[in-house]
């Protein structure tokens, strides 16, 4: 692995990616192509999550590095919200709702302890 890249090492940064990977297609399946700012905003909260593990992982501290893991939360937060608007809408029923909440938390989960180890281990 390049060191240089060291993002693309993490389990949260693949996880995050899958996630990504999920609502796009949750999306594409289920969400009208009329609800435009619904749809971008979904899709640009959740890529949102990736990216920011990504740019903070080069910042120069790991202090700073868990900052940018609390914006990929509050994106995650972004994400679920637009998920709770689809379910009031109808485009998403109460199961295909469950599950994804239910991914959005082990990733907020995954996100709060690699904050954590950060600021109480830090690396650099």
């Amino acid at each position: 692995m390049l060191r240089k890249f060291r993002f693309r090492g993490f389990k949260i940064y693949q996880d995050a990616i899958t996630f990504r990977r999920e609502v796009i297609i949750l999306v594409e399946e289920h969400f009208p192509k009329r609800e435009f700012v619904l749809r971008d905003q979904i899709l640009r909260a959740v890529t949102s999550i990736v990216l920011n593990i990504a740019e903070g992982a080069d910042r120069g501290t790991d202090k700073d590095f868990a900052l940018f893991l609390n914006h990929s939360h509050t994106s995650l937060n972004e994400v679920v919200a637009c998920l709770d608007l689809a379910l009031g809408d109808g485009f998403i029923g109460g199961e295909l709702h469950q599950e994804f909440l239910l991914k959005a938390e082990l990733l907020a989960n995954q996100l709060t302890a690699f904050r954590k180890s950060l600021i109480s281990k830090p690396l650099k």
